[in-house]
Formats: structure tokens, C-alpha cells, sequence
């Protein structure tokens, strides 16, 4: 298929640059093949059957975002130079890959400061991306990045604002707790304690897996035939005890639910053919496009995605890209707001 494929007319205003508050008032548009049923996000135990089991990455946000000082000797005396970096992730020697901007004028060997307390040595330096080698590792890093780092927006919210201490937590979601993200799992934002609270009282059981989601989700696709883009890697694992709570919802006839496209390519990398689940653990590069056969995912609650993305391709091949295009020409005649900070869709595509 065609790039252009997956375009669609997108008004600005329908962008969202903060989130709904509650997180659960959120609007959630329920698609079947035939229907679309306009509701909030409290509302998604009325759309699911006792037994059902959602799947929910826990993974953590990293404050990822870093500004600091390069300082170099010259013949007139030290200059110094703004350096931005994103961190992406780490490197098993212990220093990150990061984007550095602007790379052409950071070499090989100098420091940039972060902080007082944080520093790093560019190590190497590719095409695209830097290594930094940290003054500090551990909980010493940790620390130190939480204190100097801002939050990795999203490029279509941090062109109209900038990361603020409130995006600390609203770019986070309430279960985080493995770190290693530097983008965060967005359907997961529109759960809170009273959601959670009606999930329990209707039956609805949740298991947590762990994908690290990396920046690459933000790349765009620039191939115009999309069989040749390649995804990047990104990290995660599926435990023991998750993988036992998924067969058991399977074997009792529960619906497996991923919240969250990250949750679902991280399943779909681990299943077999027919099926199957068990622990896991490694890389993932799956990019999942129209006639891709799905193994363990019966349904999906997910935002809505950006034209010509490689999301907007998985949600086409999960509900078949005639229904989405009229799904989201749906949600765009009510106005429901998109990407990170918009609402949510839970897409029924047996229904």
C-alpha cells in the first residue's frame, strides 16, 4: 500500500496540547465494523464483558529532554554553545544513545554540562545520533536526571508550548513504574482511580507487560511504498505471571484487550501463530500493516493517530481501513481531540 493511503485532513484545532481532568472525563469512541458509539472514558466497563482482561504497559516516562553548555578553547578564549539532547536509550556499556542538536557542532571527546551535578562526555557521534558518557550512573543518574531533565513532549505539542512541571504527571500514567520510556503510552492516560474502581466492581481483570517506548514512534514514514520502512527497536518484557494471567483469560474465553498500540505490538511479538503466549524479552521492530494477521488482540482502546503514521496503519489493519477512515472521519465531525493529550477509541472489530 500507498502512503498516501493514510492521509487524512486533520484540523489544528482538534490537536490537543493538555489533557481532559479528570483524566477518565476523556470522550471514547466505540467503533464496530457497523457502529460508532459516542462515550467517556469512565464508561469502558459498559463496553466490556466480565472476564475480559486489559493488558497495560507500565512502562515509565524518563525525563529525557536535557539542555546544557558545551565549552570549547579557542584562539580568542572558551566559547560556550547551547547543546539540546533526547536521550533514546541506553547502551549495555552504560551511556546513551542520544540526539543532539545541533550535532554537526558537538565533537567527539568534549563535555557537555547539564546541571552542576550532571555531565556528559560525547563519546561517538553517527549521522543521526550521539553517545554520551555520563558523570553518574545508577540512582546517582537518576536523580540527577530527574532534576534537570523535562519531559519529552511530543514535536506536535512542544512547537505551541513548552514542557512544564504539569506534564511531570500528566504525561504519565497512574501504574508507571519501569523507566526507560522517553514517550509515553497515551491510552494509558486516560485511566484514574475511579475508572480503575469501576473495571474491579464490573469483573474486568488487568495484567501489566513492559514495552519502552522510543522515540522512533514519532518518526515520520518517508517511503512513499510503506513495505520498505523499517521501525525501530524498542524494549520489552512480558513476565511469567503475565503470561499466565493471559492464558487463563484465553482458556476461559475472555477477551485479551491491549490499551495502547505499544501493548499491542509487544503481544503481537511474543504470541505464536496460533495463539500462544509466554514470557518474553528482547527487542521488538514490528510494524504491523493492513493484512496482518492478528494472533492474541480481540479489541484495542487507543488514541488517535497522526496521518501517514505507522500507528494510523495498525489501527487500519486491526478495524480494515475503509471502517477507520469512517471512524475518524467520525471523530472529526464531533470534534474529539487528538494524539497524546486527545481522547480515545476502543475498537471492537468482531463486534
Amino acid at each position: 500500500m500507498r502512503l498516501s493511503d493514510f492521509d487524512f485532513d486533520l484540523p489544528e484545532r482538534l490537536i490537543a496540547t493538555r489533557p481532559a481532568r479528570p483524566r477518565s472525563s476523556s470522550r471514547l469512541l466505540v467503533a464496530t465494523k457497523r457502529v460508532c458509539i459516542d462515550a467517556h472514558a469512565i464508561d469502558l466497563p459498559d463496553h466490556l464483558r466480565p472476564g475480559d482482561r486489559l493488558v497495560l504497559n507500565d512502562t515509565r516516562v524518563i525525563p529525557a529532554r536535557l539542555t546544557g553548555t558545551r565549552r570549547r578553547a579557542g584562539a580568542y578564549g572558551e566559547t560556550r554553545a547551547r547543546v539540546e539532547a533526547t536521550l533514546l536509550e541506553p547502551c549495555a556499556d552504560g551511556t546513551w544513545e542520544a540526539l543532539l542538536k545541533p550535532l554537526k557542532r558537538v565533537r567527539e571527546g568534549e563535555v557537555v554540562e547539564f546541571s552542576n551535578d550532571l555531565s556528559a562526555v560525547v563519546e561517538g557521534r553517527g549521522e543521526t545520533t550521539a553517545c554520551l558518557d555520563f558523570n553518574l550512573k545508577g540512582p546517582d543518574f537518576d536523580a540527577a536526571l530527574g532534576e534537570a531533565g523535562a519531559m519529552p513532549l511530543p514535536p506536535y505539542i512542544e512547537s505551541r508550548r513548552p514542557a512544564d512541571d504539569l506534564d511531570r504527571q500528566d504525561y504519565q500514567a497512574i501504574w508507571a513504574r519501569e523507566s526507560g520510556a522517553v514517550a509515553a503510552p497515551t491510552a494509558s492516560l486516560h485511566f484514574d482511580k475511579a475508572l480503575l474502581a469501576r473495571l474491579d466492581r464490573a469483573g474486568i481483570d488487568r495484567s501489566f507487560v513492559t514495552l519502552h517506548v522510543g522515540a522512533g514512534t514519532f518518526l515520520p514514514v518517508k517511503t512513499e511504498d510503506i513495505s520498505d520502512h523499517r521501525m525501530h527497536a524498542e524494549r520489552g518484557v512480558i513476565t511469567e505471571a503475565a503470561a499466565a494471567e493471559i492464558t487463563k483469560t484465553l482458556e476461559s474465553g475472555g477477551r485479551i484487550i491491549p490499551v495502547g498500540t505499544t501493548a499491542l505490538r509487544l503481544l503481537e511479538s511474543a504470541a505464536d501463530a496460533d495463539g500462544t503466549i509466554r514470557p518474553w524479552k528482547g527487542s521488538t521492530e514490528i510494524f504491523i500493516t493492513p493484512g496482518y494477521r492478528f494472533r492474541i488482540s480481540d479489541a484495542l482502546m487507543t488514541n488517535f493517530h497522526l496521518p501517514q503514521s505507522t500507528l494510523i496503519m495498525l489501527v487500519s489493519a486491526f478495524l480494515g481501513v475503509d471502517r477507520i477512515r469512517e471512524v475518524y472521519a467520525h471523530a472529526i465531525e464531533r470534534e474529539y481531540r487528538f494524539f497524546s493529550y486527545g481522547d480515545a477509541s476502543l475498537l471492537l472489530p468482531k463486534e
